[in-house]
């Protein structure tokens, strides 16, 4: 019987099956593997094993369960994914633990609340509707994407959440409500059209309110957003990725809008791989979501300064995460809402004109054609604004190429620019935070620990762990600690170091002949021999200094004894 929440959920989800709606799954033996999510490469790494319900990939060292794979795919906090998991299991949460409901459930259930109170406050206010209405939504895309309303006054929802038995506490934890410096509530949202946020599974996170323009006093902010909750972090979740994501994988690209009106109006239009920023500026997990689904971003902003230097921050961080970037320009239109208010073809139009990230740089900073007096310090700083662009791209062969296109448009050497290039700053932490992320990290492994290891994967694939009975005693101490568990018939350990080993094994097991498994077993020997004669000569050594006679004698004894076994063998 399980013994919580989570393994409970386990037990009712095959890994196998949970899996195969995210990767080709191929068979291994007893176990499965494909390519691995995580990171790029041709030959599958990934290892599932429906045994242990666990994951391993042997190329860049990622590893767990199915909370942990859905928690580092879908780029979730713990609580979210054991929402889904929980939902796609069966597992009613509040049953099985209060304080696990407590801490997310409930506040999915005080948004959806507060989802419906706006969306029938919407049905009955006139204005909004027909500001909604005047911004060229239809009613379907209103309805798709469960837009609302807050009344224009202090306390509707409050009163709403209380007479429905909400606790105060909890709707202030959701964001929903605030309370004054004399403790009294009132609502966080009001006189203002209601975005709700959905998380990337579907479920409200959060909301974006933008006031009607017949309560704009000038003393309130256009947009309201909820706060950052144990469920709603805008750093991490992207408008509209719930309902987009196939679109973008199906169109192998995506177009990064900044707001909730931009996107409904590109979705409207028939741009369906689509998502906005959620109240932030584009953010290293946003990227990490969209990298699942493309690695090409076509990017627009508004056409002001505020949106250009939003639109370069954007395009470094996602050229310095390897991702393509085109930016897509208005020329008669300040953003995609308003182009698509115009009629679909305005937005296609523009996206089918969008420009490569260098050339959008190379058209704000370099508008002279070649011949331009480079050496005047202001063309100069701006020359090399562009060439630290064009550094930051993660692909060395991208660089080399942007780096010649930029010598044909100023009328530089590729040579020199070059060297102006060498003269700037070294690549930003960002880029290098993300190679060092893409690399595997190394095991460092003694020849012992290796031949330990293949030993016990021969055993665990052969379903014989007596075969490997005559070394135990040469074996490194985790991989006896495993081979106890193994024999017992155990799966797991709660040891986590342990168990993390365990599934190296039972992923990594491989079928040797018995002429193979002997000469493991004579390598083991040796090896063992060899670090024991180390250890012993290091510990001679210390006796003397120590003029310890004792350990002297009997560190030199057990290091003749050794010898003389090397030299029969």
């Amino acid at each position: 019987m399980a013994s919580s929440t989570t393994e409970l959920i386990k037990e009712k989800l095959d890994i196998i099956v949970f899996l195969r709606g995210y990767l080709n799954l191929r068979p291994a033996g007893k176990n499965w593997k494909a390519l691995c999510p995580f990171h790029r490469e041709k030959t599958p790494s990934f290892m599932i094993s429906p045994e242990r319900q666990s994951w391993h990939c042997f190329g860049c060292g990622a590893g767990g369960d199915i909370f942990g794979f859905l928690m580092r795919y879908e780029n979730l906090e713990f609580g979210e994914a054991l929402r889904i998991l929980a939902e796609r299991a069966g597992v009613e949460l509040r049953r099985l633990s209060p304080n696990e409901y407590k801490y997310t459930g409930l506040l999915f259930d005080l948004n959806n609340v507060a989802k419906e109170f706006f969306r029938n406050a919407l049905e009955n206010c006139e204005p909004a509707k027909k500001y909604l209405a005047e911004r060229k939504l239809k009613p379907e895309t209103i309805e798709e994407f469960e837009l609302g309303f807050a009344p224009n006054e202090p306390e509707a929802l409050v009163r709403h959440l209380l007479n429905s038995g909400c606790a105060p506490d909890d709707v202030i934890r959701a964001g929903l409500i605030l309370k004054n410096d004399r403790g009294l509530l009132y609502d966080r949202f009001r006189g203002r059209i209601i975005f709700p946020i959905h998380g990337h599974f579907g479920k409200v996170v959060g909301f974006a309110g933008r006031i009607l323009p017949q309560f704009d006093t000038g003393e309130l902010g256009k947009y309201v957003n909820s706060p950052e909750t144990p469920i709603f972090n805008k750093s991490r979740t992207l408008y509209g990725l719930w309902k987009s994501r196939n679109f973008i994988r199906d169109a192998k690209a995506v177009f990064l809008v900044e707001g909730q009106m931009d996107f409904l109006m590109s979705w409207q239009a028939g741009v369906k791989n689509v998502v906005a920023s959620s109240g932030t500026a584009l953010t290293d997990d946003h990227l990490k979501a969209l990298r699942r689904l493309t690695d090409e971003i076509y990017l627009s902003f508004d056409a002001d300064e505020a949106g250009a230097a939003a639109a370069e921050r954007a395009i470094d961080l996602a050229e310095a995460s390897d991702f393509g970037v085109k930016v897509v320009s208005f020329s008669k239109f300040k953003d995609p809402a308003e182009a698509a208010e115009v009629g679909a073809g305005e937005l296609t139009t523009a996206m089918a004109s969008a420009v490569e990230a260098p050339i959008f740089y190379f058209d704000r900073y370099l508008p002279r054609v070649a011949g331009s007096d480079f050496h005047e310090r202001k063309a100069l700083k701006n020359l090399r604004l562009v060439l630290a662009k064009i550094k930051n791209i993660s692909s060395p062969v991208a660089r080399s190429f942007w780096i010649n296109e930029l010598g044909k448009r100023a009328g530089i050497s590729e040579k020199i620019l070059i060297e102006e290039a060498e003269k700037l700053q070294p690549v930003s932490d960002r880029t290098r935070a993300v190679e060092e992320e893409s690399k595997a990290p190394a095991r460092i492994l003694t020849r012992r620990e290796l031949v330990g290891e293949r030993l016990l994967q021969a055993a665990a694939a052969d379903g014989n762990y007596g075969m490997i009975d005559d070394c135990v005693d040469y074996l490194p101490t985790n991989i006896r600690e495993a081979l106890v568990i193994l024999k017992s018939g155990a799966k797991s350990s709660p040891n986590p170091q342990i168990d993390e080993f365990l599934d190296l094994i039972i992923l990594g097991s491989t079928k040797l002949g018995g002429s193979e498994v002997e000469n493991l077993k004579g390598e083991l020997i040796k090896e063992h021999i060899k670090e024991r004669k180390q250890e012993l000569t290091l510990a001679v050594k210390k006796a003397e200094e120590a003029h310890d006679e004792n350990g002297l004698e009997a560190a030199l004894n057990e290091l003749r004894n050794l010898t003389s076994t090397v030299s029969e063998s």
